[in-house]
């Protein structure tokens, strides 16, 4: 039996770009160039989808996720449209999680919700980003926080049963106390009643907008203590309002983790779609051009993007960094398996020290990070790789 794949589409096509957005994204004109826009971008991705389906075969998919970009901006019809041929061209499953990512103005300017959910798009995620008017406006972005709540309300009213929040945390700003600010808007989020919240530390990007107003010293960001602080007690409020913690951004109600992001942070293969998309497949990895003309004279060739083999080093960092991200951290008997050697022939010393500082911890036959520890993951990570690099993988061996 094969094993399923996770189909990512992107959607590269906004309004207009926030002031802290590094991902490839293009404004979509007014008029009738932006609908024709959006035709050569459609036609483009449904070659692209046969093309990796003709290489492939009728792989199983269990979910489907839109990103963006704004995929809210699409006509119905074109989200029917690809799923339709998603199903003719691979074995999407009848319970899949299909997710679109929104933007809370493109949902009230639209039927975009009900189209969706009539095309079969199952999970909405919002991007709420803060229910503060001053944190919107340094974002750029273009909707007030009672746009925010009103979006959720059409969302439900179209039939969604199942919707995340996205929400950032640590903005800079002077007017008040950025975690009484924080708690603020976790308290309105929550009350909202999503089924699924996400909670990303804002880290501005070089070459953003944000980041060239914080260069310039008109505005700060909290320090390091304070980042910390905002942290834990933001996981902590939503705990105790029911989200449980899953990854390190992550939280969700009983049964709502969503199954997409869950499937990376496992190590499934997944077929990213678009611009800028990157698949990962049997053990080698593509990266679609970020370049809008450059990736639709690849599909009209017949062509995909070239391929880099992940060798077992680069596969076993991988499995580190994505699985030490979940609260359910790395199974043990994976590495082994995956490895050829026991946790502790590699780690031994970085886990015990982690254990001690009460960053790390071990049960039922896996090692995980703290809620504290995951503050400081991208350093506990690169300590592991410098670890796995200075010891070359052996023999398995006991214990």
């Amino acid at each position: 039996m094969r094993c399923a794949v996770l189909l990512y589409v992107h959607v590269p096509f906004c309004r207009s770009k926030c002031t802290y957005c590094s991902f490839y994204s293009l404004p979509l004109p007014e008029g009738t160039e932006g609908p024709a826009l959006l035709r050569s971008w459609l036609a483009a991705l449904l070659r692209e989808m046969r093309i990796r389906a003709e290489q492939s075969g009728r792989v199983p998919v269990e979910t489907i996720f839109f990103g963006g970009g704004t995929p809210s901006l699409l006509p119905g019809r074109a989200v029917a449209g690809i799923l339709d041929e998603a199903r003719r061209c691979f074995n999407v499953a009848a319970d899949a999680e299909i997710t679109m990512e929104a933007n809370p103005e493109s949902l009230l300017l639209s039927d975009m919700p009900r189209e969706a959910r009539k095309a079969g798009v199952n999970r909405l995620s919002i991007g709420v980003q803060s229910l503060d008017d001053a944190d919107l406006n340094l974002l750029g972005r273009a909707h007030g926080a009672r746009a925010a709540e009103a979006a959720l309300e059409t969302a439900r009213a179209a039939g969604f049963t199942n919707v995340n929040l996205d929400l950032l945390w640590g903005l800079p700003c002077s007017k008040a106390p950025s975690q009484m600010r924080l708690l603020s808007v976790l308290k309105r989020a929550a009350d909202l009643r999503p089924e699924h919240i996400s909670f990303y530390e804002l880290v501005p990007e070089q070459g953003t907008p944000l980041a060239a107003i914080l260069e310039k010293g008109e505005l700060v960001r909290p320090g390091e203590k304070e980042l910390a602080s905002m942290y834990l007690a933001g996981a902590e409020y939503l705990e105790s309002r029911g989200f449980m913690q899953y990854e390190i951004s992550n939280f969700a109600r009983l049964g709502f983790a969503c199954r997409h992001n869950l499937g990376y942070w496992k190590g499934a293969d997944y077929l990213g779609l678009g611009p800028s998309a990157v698949s990962t497949l049997g053990g080698r990895r593509f990266t679609n051009p970020a370049d809008f003309a450059g990736w639709i004279a690849m599909t009209a060739r017949g062509a995909t993007s070239p391929w880099e083999d992940l060798d077992k080093t680069m596969r076993l960092e991988e499995m580190l960094m994505l699985r030490l991200r979940t609260t359910a951290g790395l199974s043990l008997d994976e590495w082994r398996r995956a490895s050829g050697r026991p946790f502790n022939a590699d780690f031994a010393v970085p886990a015990a020290r982690l254990r001690r500082a009460g960053l790390a911890g071990a049960r039922r036959g896996h090692f995980f990070l703290t809620r504290t520890g995951m503050l400081v993951s991208n350093a506990v990570i690169a300590h592991f790789f410098a670890a796995l690099q200075a010891e070359p993988a052996g023999p398995a061996q006991s214990g």
